[in-house]
């Protein structure tokens, strides 16, 4: 009987009924003749609460529920989910399904009513975006099954489901998939013509017209007795790092997600971009003190270190120390290497308590210092002002943009390479870099 109770659910449709009821009886007071029809009407609405109660909770029928979530989440994308209802009702019902979603994705209005034949599976497919990296656990999933629209019958999936969610992998793939298609282009990702030529032997093959005359094996030509060529490859193997700055810079939110988030999906898909060009990719973050150092290789698990190091980094809410930073990278990085640096400076005073350090680094690797762009500012700059106090917002929003734009002249007054980026442009720009970087060899 409790049990009864508490998967009985009364609906709207049920109290508007009693309340015509009761307009009907008030009404024959005034108008005797009613009374008749008022009692056929309150018996004949008697009956069917009677068999729709019988109906959906007496018997053997039932509605399975089934959830076909993935194994992780992709951080800042949307990840697909699918539910699976089933039912063994003899005829069509009316199904609301209710599902407890995780704390972290703050959704209360999403659920989904549709009609459910007998002995067919309905299959509902939905997506979200989760926002922040960690666990997100889903409770409960309900279906509320109704007949002739008086009660509703719930059932219940008691089946709570954790599900990690991890730096964009999605990006990551999506950016390999259009790569070994050759379709990184509408992506963004930029063709970049190779000035010069590396100087990596790979392999002496014969002589095709067009090659060019400075590559000819003279001595391979002799012994062969026709024309051989020397064919060079581009560098292979060189180290790419990515330092994540994990201080309180990397806090501020964009678009739901932290600078850090948009550090972190960057580092990932730039790692799996340098591993396929055969690269040693490799990561650390520093705050106070330097942490998570993984060192560049470019063996097949190195991505699974690297997107288990990422998943576990959070900002710390302290004033980064990029004299540590140098001395950690001076001692442990020897050989040199395409630094990316993925922190932020928001005025000139913070890029001045750190640019001696950025220089020293600069001497004996490649720096790439990225900046974000606060696109909100540079859209209040923009705006025409009415008001007075819209006007001082202007001025000083006008005043942050400028002194981002100085702090961007410092760096390449210093020879340091930037990246000046919105950050949901982060990983293109990124990747274009790197790729620049690469045709030009500088490294």
């Amino acid at each position: 009987m409790i049990t009864f109770i508490r998967r009985l659910y009364f609906t709207n449709q049920f109290f508007y009924s009693l309340l015509g009821m009761a307009f009907l009886f008030a009404a024959s007071f005034f108008m005797p003749l009613f009374i008749w029809g008022a009692t056929a009407v309150f018996w004949l609405l008697f009956v069917a609460c009677i068999w729709d109660i019988l109906f959906l909770h007496f018997g053997k029928n039932s509605v399975f529920l089934t959830r076909k979530y993935p194994e992780k989440l992709s951080n800042g994308d949307l990840n697909t989910f699918e539910l699976e209802v089933f039912s063994t009702y003899p005829i069509t019902v009316r199904v609301r399904v209710l599902e407890e979603y995780p704390i972290q994705l703050q959704v209360r209005k999403n659920e989904f009513s549709f009609s459910l034949r007998p002995q067919l599976h309905k299959h509902l497919t939905y997506q979200l975006r989760p926002t922040t990296r960690g666990i997100y656990i889903f409770n409960r999933c309900h279906a509320l099954i109704r007949h002739l629209g008086f009660f509703e019958r719930k059932f219940v999936l008691e089946q709570p489901l954790s599900i990690p969610c991890y730096p964009s992998f999605i990006q990551m793939r999506k950016y390999q998939l259009m790569a070994t298609t050759d379709r990184l282009k509408e992506l963004g990702v930029k063709r970049i013509r190779k000035i010069g030529s590396t100087l990596e032997f790979d392999h002496v093959r014969e002589y095709v017209r067009g090659d060019e005359y400075r590559f000819m094996n003279w001595k391979a030509s002799a012994k062969h007795k026709k024309l051989m060529v020397n064919q060079y490859q581009e560098e292979k193997s060189q180290p790419i790092y990515a330092f994540i700055d994990v201080g309180r810079v990397m806090r501020m939110p964009f678009e739901e997600m932290t600078l850090l988030d948009y550090a972190i999906n960057a580092t990932l898909v730039l790692s799996n971009a340098a591993i396929l060009k055969e690269d040693r990719a490799g990561m650390l973050t520093f705050s106070k003190q330097v942490g998570n150092h993984i060192p560049p290789e470019k063996r097949n698990k190195q991505m699974q270190k690297i997107s288990e190091a990422l998943y576990g980094i959070n900002t710390l809410f302290e004033e980064s120390e990029f004299g540590n930073l140098y001395a950690f990278a001076n001692k442990h990085i020897n050989k040199r290497s395409l630094i990316f640096v993925y922190t932020n400076f928001e005025t000139q005073d913070s890029l001045n308590r750190q640019i001696a350090y950025l220089k020293m680094l600069n001497k004996t690797h490649i720096i790439v210092v990225v900046v974000f762009k606060n696109t909100e500012l540079i859209q209040m700059a923009k705006e025409a002002g009415h008001r007075t106090i819209d006007i001082y917002n202007q001025i000083i929003a006008e005043k942050f943009v400028y002194e981002k734009s100085l702090i961007i002249q410092e760096l390449h007054r210093h020879g340091i390479q930037t990246i000046y980026t919105a950050p949901e442009q982060l990983t293109i720009n990124s990747i274009n870099k790197y790729l620049e970087i690469k045709a030009r060899g500088l490294i």
